[in-house]
C-alpha cells in the first residue's frame, strides 16, 4: 500500500537503529518524550523501544486527549444526560472515562440517560437537526487537530438557526501542555525528569505548523523533531534527536515534511480563532491548572455554549488513589509501575483514563506490551 508501507520496512528500521545505537554515546542518557498519544501507540505496537539502545529511553507524554479529560468535565456531560434530560454525543472513547460515583457515561446510558456516540461533529449537529423538540448537546474533546471540525459545525447550527444544538468544549492545545512540563513549578512538585528533547505530533502539527515549537528550542534548549505515525517516521525521528543532541543543537526539525509546513494550515487557523478563544485556566489531568492551555467559545457564539446555557459549573475530582494516570501522564512513571495495571485496570474495565483510549500509554502497553514486563512465576 503506498505511503504506508514504505513507513513499516523491517529492514530499513533495522538500518535506523544500527544507526542510532551507532551514534548514541554510552557515557550519556537521552531522554525522548512522545508528546502524542499516537506516537506511544506506534511505539508500542511495532515494537520500537526494543530496537534502541540503552542510552536512548522514550517517556510518554500526556498528548492522548481522553486521557487528560479530568474527571470534572465529563461530570458534566453525565449530569447533562441524567438531570437536563438531553442528548448527549461524543466519541467513543468518552463513553468509558471513569467519572465521580463509579459512573461514565456508558453507565449513565444503562440508567436511561441518552448519549449517543458519533464519528465527527457533524454527526451530532444532524442529531440536533432529526430532534428538534430535544437539546443535543457535542461532548467536544480533543487537541488542535479536532478543534476545526468542531468550530466549524458551531458556525453552521448558527448559519441554520439550530437553537437546540449546544457543545461542551474541552478542547486543549498542545504547546502550552509543553511548557507546563519544563517549567511549572506545580508539576515539578508532583515528580518530574529531565528531558533531553520531544518528538513532536503529526496530527496536530498539521494544522498549527512547526512554527509554534521554536520556542522550546531557543528558550529551553530542548530540540523538537516533528514526526509522522509510523515507525519508520518515530525511528528517523529518535536518529534526528540524539544527532541535534549531540551537535549541541536545539532546533525545530521537520521529519514529517509531507504532511507537515512551518505556518501550518491557515484557514483552520482562522477558523478556530473565530470561534474559540483562549481560557486563562483549565485542568488537565495529571498537571493540574495549565494556564492558556485550552479553548472556550467566544461570546458571538454564546448561545451555543452549552457550559453557558446550562449553568454548567466544573468542580474538581480526585482521580481514584490507586490509579497512577496523573504520574504517567508526566512521564514520571511506567505503567508497568502501578499496582493496578493489567490486573484490576484492564481497557475492559478501565479505572484510569490511560487505559481508555488506545492511545493511552497504559492501553497501548497492555495492548502490545505488558506481557514482557510482567515476570512469570514457576507455578
Amino acid at each position: 500500500m503506498k505511503y504506508i508501507d514504505e513507513f513499516r520496512d523491517g529492514e530499513v528500521a533495522k538500518g535506523i537503529a544500527q544507526a542510532i545505537a551507532a551514534e548514541a554515546r554510552p557515557d550519556r542518557r537521552y531522554q525522548l518524550m512522545e508528546f502524542c498519544g499516537g506516537h506511544t501507540h506506534a511505539i508500542s505496537r511495532y515494537g520500537v523501544a526494543d530496537l534502541l539502545p540503552p542510552p536512548v529511553a522514550m517517556i510518554h507524554g500526556p498528548g492522548c486527549p481522553v486521557c487528560v479529560l479530568p474527571i470534572g468535565r465529563v461530570d458534566l456531560a453525565i449530569q447533562l444526560a441524567l438531570e437536563q434530560r438531553a442528548i448527549v454525543a461524543t466519541y467513543g472513547d468518552c463513553l468509558r472515562v471513569p467519572a465521580s460515583n463509579g459512573l461514565s457515561l456508558l453507565k449513565a446510558k444503562a440508567r436511561g440517560g441518552d448519549v449517543r456516540m458519533v464519528y465527527t461533529p457533524a454527526d451530532a449537529l444532524a442529531l440536533a437537526a432529526a430532534h428538534p423538540d430535544r437539546e443535543v448537546v457535542f461532548f467536544a474533546i480533543g487537541f488542535e487537530t479536532t478543534t476545526p471540525p468542531t468550530a466549524l459545525v458551531i458556525q453552521q447550527a448558527a448559519q441554520r438557526g439550530l437553537t437546540n444544538f449546544s457543545v461542551v468544549c474541552n478542547h486543549v492545545l498542545t504547546p502550552a501542555a509543553i511548557t507546563h512540563i519544563l517549567e511549572s513549578p506545580e508539576v515539578r512538585r508532583y515528580g518530574t525528569l529531565p528531558l533531553d528533547g520531544f518528538i513532536g505530533p503529526a496530527h496536530v502539527s498539521t494544522v498549527i505548523g512547526s512554527q509554534p515549537y521554536e520556542y522550546f528550542a531557543e528558550e529551553y534548549r530542548k530540540p523538537v523533531v516533528i514526526a509522522g505515525f509510523e515507525p519508520l517516521d518515530v525511528m528517523l525521528a529518535i536518529l534526528m534527536l540524539v544527532r541535534q543532541i549531540n551537535e549541541g543543537r536545539a532546533e525545530v526539525e521537520n521529519e514529517f515534511s509531507r504532511a507537515v509546513t512551518r505556518e501550518g494550515n491557515l484557514k483552520a487557523q482562522a477558523l478556530v480563532s473565530e470561534v474559540f478563544e483562549l481560557r486563562r485556566t483549565f485542568e488537565w489531568r495529571g498537571l493540574g491548572e495549565v494556564p492558556y492551555s485550552a479553548l472556550a467559545i467566544r461570546a458571538a457564539y454564546a448561545a451555543f455554549d452549552a457550559e453557558r446555557r446550562f449553568g454548567l459549573v466544573t468542580r474538581p475530582v480526585a482521580d481514584n488513589k490507586a490509579c497512577e494516570c496523573g504520574a504517567i501522564l508526566r512521564g514520571v512513571k511506567h505503567p508497568r509501575d502501578c499496582k493496578v495495571f493489567g490486573t484490576v485496570c484492564t481497557p475492559e474495565n478501565p479505572i484510569g483514563s490511560c487505559m481508555v483510549s488506545s492511545e493511552g500509554a497504559c492501553a497501548a502497553h497492555y495492548s502490545y506490551g505488558r506481557f514482557k514486563d510482567v515476570p512469570i512465576s514457576a507455578g
